[in-house]
């Protein structure tokens, strides 16, 4: 975070050399997680980053729903297999490995649950003291995670914006470093892989749309980060994909922020909903956020928790992805957009399953719930 502007600080990279030094066709020589883009990652190919395989995710052909829905294509960037199951290994790798290259003795972050597993595990492979504040209702899994890598974790009652109070007072600077969203550099450049996994896999073509579940944003920032820098490389051409953030209707800052036009985004109150991740109030990267949305000509949508529940199911049982109820928001919405016509039917699209259902009992149990409940009124 910017000391003099309070705004997050966003790395930039000579690119002029990186595409005079390092062709796409050369990427495979660092591997196949997220570290084969290591030249556009900011460590030196001499530092002995800590890693446990993150990145490198499957992009699932959805076959069954892009002939219900009509559409040209229809994937899923799966990130379960990610270390702690979910995409925010991506992001934490990175920032615990700039708190050894900077020499901090210890990391310290508020999470809605899965950012906190992945610190803690890195952190533990990193030998860094790691802290965490969590929401008390946070799923039972998560908790477990964070005891079991060593951490010290507090309950707290309410939302994320709450932790992040308690972690300011129990995880004061310098002896501990906040790794919490946008608050360091790191993160973003972890998450941006998603965008240049996503080109890569699909033959550096772009989809036309790609629907992210929007919390903190940063993968949807780094990924609008990620296609700049591939463009300017001369990795792509054209116009990028429209990005679109998805949110649910008990906590939609960023929909609201983008329907009346703002510039930023006014915290929620009263934010509710069972998609742990999606319930941030207050992103404190809302006008990167959508700048992103507006500059790829995107759209931010939010669906009901009932739509979110339905589609978990419906991935489950059509195209067999165990999603988190993040990943079903994007189905839910991706669904509204095709009925509305703003998702043309013949447009390629990628939506996100952004960990595994696994991790997310209660909200599996209120989805089966419904299933069981609709099968009797049949």
């Amino acid at each position: 975070m910017c000391e003099r502007c309070g705004r997050p600080l966003v790395a930039k990279y000579d690119l002029a050399r990186v595409r005079d030094n390092v062709p796409r066709t050369s990427l495979g020589r660092y591997g196949t997680d997220l570290w084969r883009y290591r030249a556009l990652l900011p460590f030196a190919d001499s530092f002995a980053a800590v890693r446990l395989g993150e990145g490198g995710t499957p992009l699932l052909p959805l076959h069954h729903l892009s002939r219900e829905l009509d559409l040209s294509g229809l994937w899923m960037k799966e990130e379960s297999p990610n270390p702690t199951q979910s995409f925010k290994a991506r992001g934490l790798v990175m920032a615990v490995n700039g708190a050894l290259a900077w020499g901090r003795k210890g990391i310290a972050l508020p999470s809605a649950g899965n950012a906190g597993s992945a610190a803690a595990a890195y952190a533990a492979a990193a030998g860094l003291p790691c802290r965490v504040a969590v929401p008390e209702d946070t799923p039972e899994s998560n908790v477990l995670e964070l005891e079991g890598f060593g951490a010290e974790v507090r309950l707290v009652p309410g939302t994320i914006s709450d932790c992040g109070r308690v972690v300011a007072q129990w995880a004061p600077l310098p002896e501990w470093w906040n790794v919490a969203t946008f608050k360091e550099p790191f993160r973003l450049e972890g998450k941006k892989t998603l965008g240049y996994e996503i080109a890569e896999q699909l033959g550096w073509e772009l989809p036309d749309a790609i629907l992210y579940p929007t919390g903190g944003g940063t993968g949807l920032v780094g990924m609008a980060k990620a296609f700049d820098e591939m463009r300017e490389l001369g990795w792509i051409a054209g116009q990028g994909p429209r990005l679109v953030a998805v949110q649910v209707s008990g906590c939609a800052p960023v929909v609201r922020a983008y329907e009346t036009g703002a510039r930023s985004a006014e915290p929620w109150a009263n934010a509710a909903t069972v998609a742990s991740g999606l319930r941030v109030p207050a992103p404190f990267a809302d006008t990167l956020i959508l700048d992103a949305i507006r500059r790829s000509a995107g759209t931010a949508v939010a669906v009901s928790e009932e739509s979110m529940l339905d589609a978990m199911v419906e991935l489950a049982s059509l195209e067999g992805c165990f999603a988190c109820p993040e990943g079903g928001a994007t189905l839910a919405a991706l669904r509204q957009l095709v009925t509305s016509g703003e998702i043309a039917h013949d447009a390629r699209v990628v939506i996100y399953d952004t960990g595994s259902g696994l991790k997310y009992p209660e909200a599996w149990r209120a989805a089966l719930a419904r299933r069981a409940r609709k099968a009797v009124h049949a």
